[in-house]
């Protein structure tokens, strides 16, 4: 008796917990700012494949929006850099890590058509280990290449997760940009496949840099939860002086975007870090900001 009574206390109780919504089990979404002022991505140099793929890009940040930068084509080309998330020194990435160490990205060399005229954009950074550093001016050229979502050896983030990195594009402009001060940063890996690589320092230079900025595919669909987060993605890329050698690391990179996932795996060897993607805001408009 006694141990049928338990029995039906266990099953209610699981019928309890599968009558629990979703998103109450579910990791919640970081806020846009929670997020935007955390992601830090290593880049590496991982020459590969050419997609030869034509896309149709929107710009999704309200600043660029509103300078009425237009849709435009680009063409995808061979595969330049991988990005991946890290943590710089000590740092307390709070609420949005879970999202954080799965967003990784293979970055393509894109063709398209230059700016007519050379676009200035205010930069200030979000990381507060930067805080120090300057606002600063940098100009718009052309389209460099293009940051896909992917993940890592067969190994998908969580649903949540997912949810959200599967719609990260990022455009990477070339840009000329004015004298920023270098610096310094110690950087440990977020994802859990790489944590064998060390903690390790990198210096940053202030020339060439790159600022990266959320874009839509063709005009894919992206849920308003996620489109909210995504629209204030805004990365500066800086160079790494000297390139950080590393033991080499051997991943498979897995296409995330609805639009890609169809694509071969790509082989790819990490062993020199090249570059720093640090967040940055847009003439004084900060995540959330609509």
């Amino acid at each position: 008796m006694i141990s049928q009574r338990i029995s039906t206390a266990m099953l209610v109780g699981g019928l309890a917990a599968l009558a629990t919504p979703l998103q109450a089990r579910a990791q919640a979404l970081p806020s846009p700012s929670a997020l935007a002022a955390s992601l830090d991505l290593e880049c590496y140099r991982t020459p590969g494949p050419t997609l030869d793929k034509e896309l149709m890009l929107t710009h999704l940040n309200p600043v660029l929006r509103d300078l009425g930068l237009p849709q435009h084509k680009v063409t995808i080309k061979e595969l330049a850099q991988t990005c991946v998330p890290v943590q710089k020194g000590d740092q307390a990435i709070g609420p949005a890590k879970p999202f954080i160490r799965h967003i990784d990205f293979a970055c393509f060399r894109v063709e398209a058509d230059p700016f007519p005229n050379e676009i200035p954009i205010n930069l200030t950074h979000l990381n507060p280990l930067l805080a120090n550093l300057p606002q600063h001016t940098v100009y718009l050229h052309r389209p460099a290449q293009l940051c896909l979502p992917v993940a890592k050896n067969g190994k998908l983030p969580p649903p949540e997760v997912l949810d959200l990195v599967q719609f990260i594009d990022l455009e990477c402009y070339e840009t000329r940009p004015l004298p920023h001060p270098q610096f310094a940063v110690g950087l440990t890996q977020l994802n859990p496949q790489l944590d064998v690589i060390p903690p390790h320092p990198m210096n940053l230079d202030w020339q060439p840099r790159q600022l990266c900025v959320p874009v839509r595919k063709n005009a894919q669909f992206i849920p308003k939860p996620q489109l909210d987060i995504i629209k204030w993605i805004d990365l500066e890329k800086f160079s790494a002086d000297p390139v950080v050698q590393i033991a080499p690391v051997q991943v498979q990179l897995q296409q995330l975007n609805p639009l890609f996932v169809d694509l071969q795996w790509i082989p790819v060897v990490l062993k020199e870090a090249v570059a720093l993607m640090v967040p940055v805001a847009k003439n004084g408009h900060m995540p959330g900001e609509d």
